[in-house]
Formats: C-alpha cells, sequence, structure tokens
C-alpha cells in the first residue's frame, strides 16, 4: 500500500497505524463507513435483475457450462478442531438465495481434520438423494419435488481448490451424477477450478460471473461456520453444567439468564450461589465446588510444572 500510494504521489508515502486514541478511533470509523458503503453498494448490485442476467449468462459463457446454472448449490465444510466437524449446502436459484433449501451437516464417517473427506461425505449424502427422481409412479408420472434434496442443481460449487474438486468427482462418478457441472472457487486468488481441466480458469476480477460465485461461496462459508460455533458452544455449555448433581435444564438455563456466560458463574461465590432463588443449598453447593475443584486442579497442574522447570513450554 506504501508503494502504490508513494507512486500515485510521486514521492514516499508512509503509512501508519494508530494503537490509541483519537486516530485510532477515526481509523475504526473510517472502516466501518467503508464496510458499509461496500455493504449498500453489493445489496443494489444484486438486487438488479439485469445484473443477475449478465451474471449468469456469464459465468455458463466463462466455465464453459453446458447450460445456465439456474440453480447453484455450494458446499463448505467447518472443522476447527477435532469435534463438532459440520458440512453446508447451500442454494441459490436466479442469482438470489432460496434460504428454505439451505442444509446443514454433522459430518459422521471422518476421523480426524480431513476436509476432502468431510466434502466428499457431505457430496455423497446429498446426492443419494437425486436417484430417486427417476422412480415413475403406477400411473405413469415422475414424483413431485417435495424438498430441496429432490432438486437436481444446474451447478455444484465447492469452496476450495484443486484437493476438494478432486475428492468429490469420484463421488458424484459413483452415483451417476456425473453430468452435473462441477467447479471450486479458491479463495487465495479466486481461481476456479474444473474436471478435466489442468488450468483453472482465471476469471477478470471485476466480472459479474466471479462476483455471482464469491456470493454464493461466502454464504456457504458464513453458514457452516454459524453451525460450528452453535454445536462448540452447544458442546461447552453441556460439558461444564451437566455433571453437576442438583441442575437440570431449568437451572442451566436459568444460570446462563442470570450471569450471562460460563465464566461469570464459574467464578461467583458461594454466597452469590446460595443467594439465587431458583437454587436449593445443596445444588449451589455442588456448582461452586465444582468449579472451585476445577480451579484448584489447574493450579497444582501449573505449579507441577513450575516445579519440574516445564512452565511455559
Amino acid at each position: 500500500l506504501s508503494e502504490w500510494l508513494s507512486g500515485r504521489k510521486g514521492k514516499r508515502v508512509h503509512v501508519l497505524f494508530p494503537q490509541r486514541g483519537e486516530k485510532k478511533r477515526m481509523a475504526l470509523r473510517s472502516a466501518e463507513n467503508a464496510s458499509q458503503a461496500l455493504r449498500m453498494h453489493r445489496l443494489k448490485r444484486s438486487a438488479d435483475l439485469n445484473w443477475v442476467s449478465r451474471a449468469v449468462n456469464d459465468l455458463t459463457r466463462q466455465l464453459a457450462l453446458p447450460r445456465v446454472p439456474y440453480r447453484i448449490e455450494c458446499y463448505d465444510i467447518s472443522n476447527l478442531g477435532p469435534t463438532d466437524a459440520v458440512g453446508s449446502m447451500v442454494v441459490f436459484e436466479g442469482g438470489f438465495p432460496l434460504r428454505r433449501d439451505f442444509r446443514k451437516f454433522r459430518i459422521k464417517g471422518v476421523e480426524g481434520q480431513d476436509d476432502f473427506a468431510m466434502l466428499a461425505e457431505v457430496l455423497r449424502r446429498r446426492l443419494a438423494k437425486l436417484p430417486a427422481l427417476a422412480e415413475v409412479t403406477t400411473d405413469g408420472q415422475t414424483p413431485s419435488v417435495r424438498n430441496s434434496f429432490d432438486k437436481r442443481p444446474d451447478l455444484i460449487l465447492l469452496d476450495g481448490g484443486k484437493g476438494q474438486l478432486s475428492a468429490v468427482i469420484p463421488v458424484l462418478d459413483e452415483l451417476g451424477q456425473a453430468d452435473i457441472p462441477l467447479a471450486a472457487l479458491a479463495k487465495r486468488l479466486e481461481e476456479v477450478y474444473r474436471p478435466g481441466q489442468g488450468e483453472p480458469a482465471v476469471l477478470p476480477r471485476g466480472s459479474e460471473a466471479l462476483y455471482l460465485l464469491q456470493r454464493v461461496r461466502d454464504e456457504a462459508h458464513r453458514y457452516a461456520v454459524e453451525y460450528h460455533r452453535t454445536l462448540r458452544d452447544q458442546r461447552t455449555r453441556r460439558s461444564a453444567l451437566d455433571d453437576i448433581p442438583g441442575v437440570g435444564e431449568v437451572r442451566k438455563k436459568k444460570l446462563l439468564s442470570h450471569y450471562g456466560s460460563m465464566k461469570k458463574i464459574a467464578a461467583a461465590s458461594h454466597e452469590d450461589l446460595e443467594g439465587l432463588s431458583f437454587l436449593d443449598r445443596r445444588a449451589a453447593g455442588n456448582i461452586y465446588e465444582h468449579f472451585a475443584g476445577r480451579a484448584r486442579t489447574e493450579t497444582d497442574r501449573r505449579r507441577k510444572g513450575e516445579g519440574n522447570g516445564t512452565a511455559g513450554l
């Protein structure tokens, strides 16, 4: 940025990053104003039906798709740790999100943090629903579309690159759906990978087609991360309170509502807990001892580490 500004100005420009005070507040306000301006620009752009028509036609041409991608399904994996790995499926029809067709997946058959295998599992579970459409009822009519899984996508988009694409191609072949167009959008350089093409397609930065793909991809990422956080928060609350005698679902909800967070519950004194109308003395004592015992264990562990000369390793 400094080099670019210096080139525009014709002499050296220094870029500063304020750390405190009015200058930092001004920088934060400027960033927020820019973010809001961009958001409004994108909303206005997305609501333009002429733009949608240009985007899907541009995408059809740029990726050499066999048909206009009216229904685009995008998939992403959120796997930030060894537990609660999830996948997302978001749907855009006619260039707009069709939220009633969005779906969430809890990963069931993959151990560890293998994003490729997880993506393959999600696509296998989703595409396994499609063959039902080929069935014919007794009166000779095809079954009506019942839900999101019964609709055939015009384009499957993956959040990722060559690795994600390679993981999913065998799944489409296995389920007899290899004719569904497939693409993967890599974040780093926004390159588009397609089956059978050695080099990725690089769409023009300002093109309508690239903006549409980015919008679909970003929504899939947001949806997956949101679901992952929900599961993680639920597990955290369960692991902290479920093992305490005398604390059931009603009392857990009341504790979280009263204190606002697990951290504040853990820091509450014995007297404070006994003063709550929805806890009896025994339950209050159990809660206090549960968290006090964990704190003592952590303190002892740290002291032991210091005594062995391993603190901070």
